[in-house]
Parts: structure tokens; sequence; C-alpha cells
């Protein structure tokens, strides 16, 4: 995820759409909205996430984790047991943020034919491609 720091009303073109970004920006990463999709069923361990989720490695999963932390997505419950048990849960403001994300993927859906599919064809759109 990026670092960069919040929009500017100029950059973003006012406050409401400078919000909106700033939320998207939070869970845009790679592999965020998979490990969102497992913290909001229950909680769940690291080896668990690890298994579900084909591919990640365990250092992004780590770094995938704090981040959500730190943005107050995701909890995490360390038990005082040998071997340690750690649990990551959603919080209850990523259920309501997922619950509208899955919302958005049904109306991306259902507009599938009037949106354009590919990024790299909006791009050559906007820069009027030669190809």
């Amino acid at each position: 995820m990026s670092r960069r720091a919040g929009c500017t009303a100029e950059e973003a073109g006012g406050r409401e759409v400078c919000a909106v970004h700033e939320v998207l920006r939070k869970v845009s990463g790679k592999w965020t909205l998979g490990v969102l999709s497992e913290t909001v069923r229950g909680p769940v361990r690291f080896a668990q996430l690890e298994r579900s989720m084909s591919g990640i490695s365990r250092r992004i999963l780590t770094l995938t984790l704090r981040d959500l932390q730190e943005n107050g997505l995701v909890t995490r419950t360390a038990y005082p047991t040998v071997p340690p048990k750690v649990e990551y849960s959603a919080t209850d403001e990523a259920r309501e943020l997922y619950a509208l994300l899955t919302g958005l993927t049904a109306w991306a859906a259902r507009h599938s034919a009037t949106v354009p599919g590919d990024a790299h064809d909006r791009r050559d759109d906007v820069r009027g491609s030669t190809d």
C-alpha cells in the first residue's frame, strides 16, 4: 500500500471524493480484500489465513495484517498459551465496509457491459492510442 499523504481538495475534486479516495487507498493492496474477506467470516489464525490465500508470502501477509490493524479494520488477539495462539478478526467498521464493497461488486457485475473492462484499454482511450 502507498504511504502517500492524504489527497487535497484541489487534487481530488472535493472533500467527499477525497474521503472515498482515502478509504480505497487503504483497501487497494493486492491481498487486502482477501484478508478482509477471511476475517469478516470470523476469527482466523495466521496459518489459516496463509493456507486460504494461495500465493501470499508470510512477510506480505504480516505486512497486510499490520496495515489493516493500523487502519482499524482488523484486531489482533494474542492468547497466553504455549505455543502462542493469535487470532485476527474484522472490526465492526471492517464488516460495514466489506458489505459496501460487496455491493460495489454487484453494481460492477450489473454494469459490466457499459464499464470498460481493461485499465490498459481505458488508458489508451484517454491518451489517444495510435495502435
